[in-house]
């Protein structure tokens, strides 16, 4: 099976990488393993349909003039700048080939008695119409308003008590990681039964299965854009099968690994979640540190390339305490490194990256064979770069 990591979808939420370079981790983590793996770049992907983007957009001076998908692409070039949008292209949770295929899942799923739709009592907003909830009386978050008045309505269901566990150890990816037993226990303590439709003005229609006015719940979608991105990839370059590694903090993982569990296979494409913590850019990005160090030349590669590396491996996160003593690691490491990698040490590197053992990160001599193979662009293209699982 080949492997090929994708990120976790991003949020188009009101940042740029500039101010925000942690958004970014889970694309870098991606980016350099790919690299590594011999592999060509894959698109970033991001989650767009959120109810706080149609709260943006519905109160956007220009509503009427610029379109949704419009200001969405608007808002993730900006998060680029000042620099282009990757030549790999960028992948959303919207994009013809995620709707495409979620239709197709959908409908599959529900031939074969995973999902159903059911009638069922919710609560609805009397202003707009948005979904608030089920039984209770809440606020709209769409509109603001605080009444709202029971209704029954059709939703597509996932009753989770009819089939495996939502949320399993071979979910995810890892050679010798510790699978947190939190994560488990948060995706097991979910309802029985899971409403994966939603009142929202954006995202994957339902209405050809019958659901008017909803939409696909964002976090089912993210993972069928994850399956989209290795599928396209697949066809590019057919294989026997496809392990798509999705690169993912452990909240996140908490948060849409339930809606997920209908949406992690599809044909002979799997997916799994590869977890990474979190980086202290704040205190790296203080001058100071590589001034001591005398590391500036090294500046961009650490924050950029090895940190991510980094957070891949301590995922829970990357200590600011220790970023100098990481600094020198990675300076030492890279002025010993060789002009051209040596075959059995990336032979074994590649596998660690395939099998996602991140302990090479701190071995210097498999750190210094990746910072070659990042330097001289030969290496393997297609599925001879991913070792199989």
């Amino acid at each position: 099976m080949d492997i090929v990591y994708v990120n976790g979808p991003v949020q188009n939420g009101d940042f740029s990488f500039a101010e925000r370079p942690g958004k970014a981790v889970g694309i870098r983590i991606a980016e350099a393993l790919n690299r590594l793996l011999g592999l060509a770049p894959v698109p970033h992907l991001w989650n767009t349909a959120t109810l706080a983007g149609d709260v943006r957009h519905r109160g956007a001076a220009d509503h009427d003039t610029v379109g949704r998908e419009q200001r969405e692409a608007r808002a993730l070039a900006a998060k680029y700048a000042p620099g282009p949008v990757p030549g790999s292209g960028l992948l959303t949770d919207t994009g013809p080939a995620v709707v495409s295929l979620a239709l197709e899942m959908v409908q599959g799923l529900l031939a074969d008695g995973t999902l159903a739709v059911r009638e069922m009592a919710v609560r609805l907003c009397v202003r707009c119409g948005h979904m608030t909830g089920r039984g209770t009386a809440e606020r709209c978050r769409s509109c603001g308003n605080g009444v709202t008045r029971g209704a029954h309505r059709a939703l597509l269901v996932f009753d989770r008590a009819e089939h495996r566990a939502v949320l399993e150890r071979a979910d995810f990816h890892g050679a010798g990681a510790r699978t947190p037993v939190h994560l488990l226990n948060v995706a097991h303590n979910v309802p029985r039964r899971l409403v994966l439709s939603r009142t929202r003005d954006h995202g994957i229609c339902l209405a050809p299965l019958g659901l008017e006015g909803m939409v696909l719940d964002p976090r089912a979608g993210l993972h069928i854009a994850v399956l989209a991105a290795a599928a396209e990839r697949g066809a590019v370059q057919p294989v026997a099968g496809v392990l798509a590694v999705m690169t993912v903090t452990e909240n996140a993982a908490a948060n849409v690994a339930a809606y997920g569990a209908p949406f992690r296979r599809h044909g002979t494409t799997r997916l799994r979640y590869a977890l990474h913590g979190r980086v202290p850019y704040d205190a790296a990005a203080n001058a100071r540190l590589y001034e001591v160090h005398r590391a500036g030349a090294v500046r961009e590669l650490f924050t950029g390339w090895y940190l991510p590396l980094c957070a891949a491996r301590e995922r829970s996160g990357v200590s600011a305490a220790r970023l100098p003593g990481l600094l020198k690691f990675l300076r030492r490491v890279y002025l010993a490194r060789p002009a051209t990698p040596r075959g059995e040490v990336l032979a074994e590197l590649r596998h660690q990256a395939a099998v996602g053992d991140m302990s090479w990160v701190m071995d210097a001599r498999a750190l210094a064979c990746a910072l070659a193979d990042r330097e001289s662009g030969i290496g393997p293209t297609g599925s001879e770069g991913g070792a199989g699982s």
